[in-house]
Parts: structure tokens; C-alpha cells; sequence
């Protein structure tokens, strides 16, 4: 059966949620079979519980998709549970289903909206009578247990890297392409739920790597590092197992994993890519969806990127019927549209308990149809990339290198807080076409670099760009094995002394007014700011300026001893070098970690400075004002954007916001080389407001911004 067949076909959609009108069955629009993974702008989830059939209204979910402007769907299909009519072996319905068929109704619907549709299968766990008929295809413990579910110990945990994905789950994907042909199919929790000491993992890791199974919490070991290897290579063959049968059945469409181990495979293989980053828990920062994006964009390049967000709160203790606060949702899908991603909601249950949330999502959306023109963007425009890794290995066995993911979040909230555009880069993709776009990269302690990541960073360097690094960046080999010198010791101008200090209790930096540079500006009287946590030991090997130098630690009790012992030294808090085509700065402490763990506002300061000296030019977009806003700027075809989401908030680094508390902003940016500004509005206000031009510069007030604001300059 076909699209059109299915459509025409009303034995589908038959029982409970039958339509009895043959015009909208013959209306139905049917999409053109070409590349769909551009056009969709909007997703809207419903993901439905077990008791949802014959209790939940279908047409209320269509009738709210159309008046959001939602142009693509996920729709919960199989695995755990059907919501069709399935006739796999084993395959369980919904205790509910009866004769309806609940998802083909609301993939027929939606296909009448000319909505792309993904089918939604989520094979992590499983039910008793699949446990009996097949016990190897579930999850076992270090112990040699089977898992019963964490969550609801009616259900087993199944092995994501056995029979159960490679044999069971793709006769269920085969079964929704033949009979729905949905543009994907999106598989939640696919990936596994830890270890799995099942015989089949026993087995194919031992022929694998000729090593059992990591037994012990040391990510350094061997077997760890050959287990992330095994792992990643088996998830990719059961992508592509999953995608080469969907494709069979109708080549435009795709398997699309809710998240991978890799995220350069992920760009690889992947038309489109969805983040499941949903919600903020604990103190996470509202950036960090943000910051989510830049990951994986840097990855993927331009391929679309959904970002899905939750309307319920994403804590530990799972209240998966809950509300969040309108503020906090408008926050969290404002910093992924400010950094590339199309929003996303996911709503659990057909069956509405709170509906505050469908006006929050409303007015977001509603926003996001009428700008959709300045939203298709074709490349982010900032000229700082800060680079993240994700091949950190033998590192982190040292007290100074705990918490080491702290590094890249203190340098993370320190850009934000500058107001700097910057994008992510991947450290496995330093190549001159990934990196052409920036002038500057900040490395915050990526430790662990190859010698040919060296070289693609000294040649970067060469060829005029600059490099602001911290701490033990290059210090250790792509395998995590300590150098006895940095990689980067030619570009630093500084060789590795063989020691770490630290904890330095009682320890300063020494701000030098009457040696004026620009990394001390606005610091100029605080004559001394508190040091680093920790600080690597260097020998200069070239000559440095001194605007900064160290004052060593010294007593903090008894009050009466509380003075330095050596009130002056020469050992410098930075390098700063000129190299001719480029500028490096190098932090030998741990400026960054230290900033995200005390948050110092002088740090703050410090590292702004040092950032804006390196870029050695002038920024794109300056956006001056108060309070604490991520500014980031695209290109689109005919179009340049400026996105100011403010995260001004007391509750800021712990959710729920309570409100939104306006702010301005005074706002200069450059347009591109060879343009003309044919028009500035501000999208979200729906204002058009006062500006003036000088040159390439577009200089103009924005009066307000409660949450997010959107400057959209037309381009001629």
C-alpha cells in the first residue's frame, strides 16, 4: 500500500476514531515524495500513554497543530506499546486499542495539513510474554540478573545492542513503513540503558576487542575505552539496518536516533537531527539549550536541527503531567531559535490535565509562522568559535583535573555574559573549511589534542587566525598520555615545568595599572583580584608583557599572619603574544573552571578582556545594556538577523523563572561586505524602529526585550 492508498483507505482509521466524511478523505493532501527534512519549521510531539485510546480527543490535537502553524509531527506508533493495528508477533497493543486506530487517524489528519509526519517507537523495554519467549533479549545486570524496569517493575529493560533491536524492532519499523509510510521514524531511549551483560554482549564484545566487558566505574581502563568503541560501531550498524529498511519502503524517507554517541557520525549520517535536551533541572543554566545547539551544529553543519522542549518540568522525579512556568518555557525554546534550532514541543498524554501550556506555545509559535523568512537561516556569522571535545580519554585521574566539564561551562557563561556572538567547534573537525569562518578559538582546557589536532591548530595560526587557550590545553595526546611538553608549546611561548599547584588557598592575581593593557580594563583599581584554583608551573620562552602576574598564597588564619609573604613576583597570571599574522593568550590556570564555580565578577572581566584582545577586531554585533543577554547573528538569503534572548532573572541559574523582567539594549552591528540595508525591524515587538547607518554600521535602541527579541535587517 502507498501513501495514496492509505489515505483513501478508511478501514485504517476505522472504530473509535473513525471519519465517516468521504470529502476529507478524498481531499487529503498528498506531499510530494521528494527531500522533505527542510521544510518543516514547527514540530508538535504527542506522545500518547497506554490508556490514551478512546479517552483522548484526536481532533482537539489536529485542530491545535493547525492553528499553530505546526508543519511536521511525531507521533507515538510502537514498540513498548502499538497504537495500531499491529500483527508482529509479540508486538503489544495498546490494553485500550480495541479495533481504533489512533495513530493512523491522526497520521491521516495530519498528512491533510500537508504536515511531515515522523512515526515516534521506543524499544527500551518490553513486556512478560516477549521476557518468556525470548529471555536473551533482555537487559542483564554486572550480577547476572535480568533488569526489571527502574520505573515500572511490570516491564523488562531489553538489550539495545541484541536481537531484540536488530530482529524484533525491525519487523515493527518494516510494518509502519508498509502500512503509514511516514516521512522517518524517530526511536526513543534506542541506544541502551547502560551496560547490558546479556550473552549476546558478552559474546560480540570478546570477538570484538578480545576483552570482557568493563566491570568497574574507571573510564580510563582499556576495556572502557574498547566498550565506548564496540557501542558506538553497533549503534551505527542498527541505524543504518533501520534506515536502509525504511528507505526500501520509500526512499525520501529516514531513521532518525533521538541522540548518538558521536556527533561528527551523527552529521555523517543524518539528513536531520533532533536534540532531546527538554527542560532545565536543578541549577542548570538557561543557556545550556543554547549551548546544546552550537554542539550539534558543529557537527552537522546546516542540516536542520529540531530542538525538542517539554512543557512539564524535567526533574529527577519525573512529574511528566506537570506545567512549567510560562517564563521558563519561553526562555528555553528562545535560546535554541537564537542559536539555529526549530522549535519542538513534546506533550505526554492525549488527555489534558493542565492547560496553561497550549497559550504559552501558542503565542511562541505564532511568532516563529510570521518571521518564518528570517528564521530559515544559511550560516551563523559570529567569528569566535570555542572549541568542545568529545575524546577525552585517560584524562581526569588527577585532583586538578576534577570537574573538568566546569572549564568549558565558566567559558560558555563568560561569553554570554560579554554579549560576544561565538559558535562550538568540534575539535575533531579543525580542518580550514570548518574553521574558515572564525577569527579567534578559544580552547578551554581541551587537554587531550593529537599531534595532527596540533598541526591544524598551528597552521590556523599561521594563517592569521588566533587562539586563546587555558590551562592543560595539549598537555596530553589524543589517547590521553601526558606529553612532556605542551603540543602547543611553540604557540604558546611557554614550555610545561613539570608541576601543578593547587589548591592555591589565599592566592591573587596582581592587576598592574601602571603597565595599562586592555585585559585589565575596568579592573584598573582593583590593583589585585583573587587567583586560579589551580595554575600549571610554565618557563617563558619568548618575551610577554606583564598586566597580570601572580601573588603566591599565604596564611588565612591566624587574622593576625593574614599578608603575603611575597607581595611581587614576575610569574605572569597570562601570556599574551603578538605573533605577527595572529595573537595567542594563554591562561596557565584554571581561569575558566574557577570563573563557573565562584563567579567572580573581576574573572568575569578578565576573560572578556582577554577574548576581545585576541579577536584583535571589531565585533560584529555589540549589544550594551543592562542585565545578562545571549546575542547571537545569522545570515539568511536575503536577510541578516540579531537574536537577544534575555535570561535577566533572579531565579536565572535555578528554574522555575517566576517572570520576565525587561530589558534594553543600544545596538550596533556590521552588515556584510557588499550589502545595503533595505529595512530593520524588530520581529517580535512587531516594531520598526529608528536607525541610523554609518558606513557598514547599522546603529539603533532596542526599547525592550522581555524574553526574546529578533532585530531582522533586509538585505539588498
Amino acid at each position: 500500500m502507498d501513501r495514496r492508498d492509505f489515505i483513501k483507505n478508511t478501514s485504517l482509521i476505522a472504530g473509535a476514531c473513525a471519519i465517516t466524511d468521504p470529502a476529507l478523505v478524498a481531499g487529503a493532501v498528498i506531499k510530494e515524495e521528494g527531500a522533505w527534512f527542510n521544510r518543516p519549521m514547527r514540530w508538535a510531539q504527542l506522545t500518547l500513554v497506554e490508556n490514551d485510546p478512546g479517552r483522548f480527543d484526536p481532533d482537539f490535537w489536529l485542530s491545535y497543530f493547525r492553528r499553530i502553524h505546526a508543519d511536521g509531527t511525531t507521533l507515538s506508533a510502537g514498540g513498548v506499546v502499538a497504537y495500531y493495528p499491529t500483527t508482529v508477533p509479540l508486538h503489544h497493543r495498546s490494553s485500550w486499542l480495541g479495533d481504533s486506530d489512533p495513530f493512523g487517524y491522526l497520521v491521516k489528519g495530519c498528512l491533510e495539513m500537508n504536515m511531515s509526519v515522523i512515526a515516534r517507537t521506543d524499544p527500551h523495554a518490553t513486556w512478560q510474554n516477549m521476557c518468556d519467549a525470548n529471555p536473551d533479549w533482555i537487559a542483564v545486570t554486572a550480577g547476572g540478573e535480568k533488569r526489571r524496569h527502574w520505573a515500572n517493575p511490570e516491564l523488562w529493560v531489553t538489550c539495545a545492542l541484541g536481537p531484540y533491536n536488530f530482529e524484533f524492532m525491525t519487523q515493527v519499523h518494516k510494518e509502519i513503513m508498509e502500512l503509514y509510510q511516514p516521512d522517518g521514524i524517530f526511536s526513543n531511549r534506542w541506544a541502551g540503558s547502560g551496560i547490558c551483560y546479556c550473552e549476546h554482549c558478552v559474546t560480540n564484545f570478546r570477538e570484538y576487542s578480545g576483552l570482557e566487558l568493563p566491570r568497574s566505574s574507571n573510564r580510563s581502563d582499556s576495556s572502557w575505552q574498547k566498550y565506548t568503541e564496540w557501542t558506538t560501531k553497533r549503534l551505527k550498524e542498527l541505524w543504518l539496518l533501520w534506515d536502509d529498511v525504511i528507505r526500501k519502503k520509500r526512499p525520501a524517507s529516514r531513521f532518525i536516533p533521538n541522540g548518538f554517541p558521536d556527533k561528527v557520525i551523527t552529521g555523517q549520517l543524518s539528513d536531520i537531527v533532533f536534540t532531546d535536551h527538554q527542560a532545565r533541572s536543578g541549577v542548570t543554566a538557561p543557556w545550556s539549550n543554547g549551548k546544546g545547539a552550537k554542539e550539534l551544529r558543529a557537527s552537522i553543519g546546516m542540516k536542520p536541527l529540531g530542538g525538542i522542549f517539554s512543557v512539564g518540568f524535567e526533574e529527577q522525579y519525573r512529574w511528566k503531567d506537570s506545567v512549567q512556568s510560562e517564563a521558563e518555557i519561553r526562555i528555553w525554546v528562545a535560546e535554541g531559535t537564537a542559536n539555529g534550532m526549530r522549535p519542538w514541543f513534546t506533550k505526554f498524554s492525549g488527555v489534558l490535565y493542565d492547560k496553561r501550556w497550549l497559550k504559552t506555545v501558542d503565542k511562541i509559535y505564532q511568532i516563529h509562522y510570521n518571521n518564518e523568512r528570517y528564521l530559515r537561516n544559511i550560516a551563523p556569522m559570529a567569528r569566535v568559535g570555542m572549541v568542545f571535545s568529545e575524546q577525552i580519554r585517560n584524562y581526569g585521574g588527577e585532583m586538578w583535573q576534577q570537574r573538568n566539564t566546569d572549564h568549558s561551562l565558566g567559558m560558555y557563561h563568560a561569553l554570554i555574559e560579554a554579549r560576544i556572538p561565538f559558535e562550538m567547534v568540534n575539535d575533531r573537525l579543525f580542518d580550514a573549511e570548518h574553521l574558515k569562518l572564525f577569527r579567534l578559538l578559544i580552547l578551554p582546557n581541551i587537554a587531550t589534542l593529537s599531534d595532527e589536532q596540533c598541526d591544524q591548530l598551528r597552521k590556523f595560526a599561521e594563517g592569521g587566525g588566533n587562539i586563546m587557550a587555558t590551562f592543560e590545553t595539549s598537555l596530553y595526546d589524543g589517547d590521553g598520555r601526558r606529553r612532556s611538553d605542551f603540543g602547543l608549546a611553540g604557540l604558546f611561548g611557554v614550555s610545561f615545568d613539570q608541576k601543578v599547584d593547587g589548591p592555591m588557598q589565599n592566592s591573587y592575581l596582581r592587576l598592574k595599572s601602571d603597565s595599562p593593557h586592555q585585559v585589565i580594563n575596568d579592573l584598573e583599581d582593583a590593583y589585585r583580584t583573587i587567583n586560579t584554583i589551580f595554575m600549571v608551573k610554565v618557563k617563558p620562552v619568548a618575551e610577554f608583557p606583564s598586566p597580570v602576574t601572580l601573588i603566591p598564597t599565604y596564611p588565612d588564619l591566624p587574622m593576625e599572619h593574614v599578608y603575603p609573604r611575597v607581595p611581587e613576583t614576575d610569574i605572569r597570571g597570562i601570556y599574551l603574544r603578538d605573533t605577527g599574522k595572529g595573537r595567542i593568550a594563554y591562561f596557565p590556570g584554571d581561569i575558566d573552571r574557577t570563573f563557573w564555580q565562584i563567579m567572580s565578577a573581576d574573572h568575569g572581566k578578565l576573560i572578556r578582556n582577554t577574548i576581545l584582545w585576541a579577536l584583535n577586531e571589531e565585533q560584529i554585533v555589540e549589544a550594551k545594556g543592562p542585565g545578562i543577554m545571549d546575542v547571537t547573528v545569522w545570515r539568511q538569503e536575503r536577510s541578516m538577523t540579531v537574536h537577544l534572548v534575555n535570561l535577566t532573572n533572579p531565579m536565572m541559574m535555578k528554574g522555575p523563572f517566576r517572570e520576565l523582567i525587561p530589558v534594553g539594549a543600544e545596538v550596533t552591528l556590521k552588515i556584510p561586505e557588499g550589502t545595503k540595508a533595505d529595512g530593520v525591524h524588530l520581529l517580535v515587538s512587531g516594531q520598526k524602529p529608528a536607525f541610523k547607518i554609518n558606513g557598514n554600521k547599522i546603529m539603533l535602541t532596542v526599547p525592550q526585550v522581555f524574553d526574546h527579541e529578533i532585530i531582522g535587517i533586509d538585505l539588498t
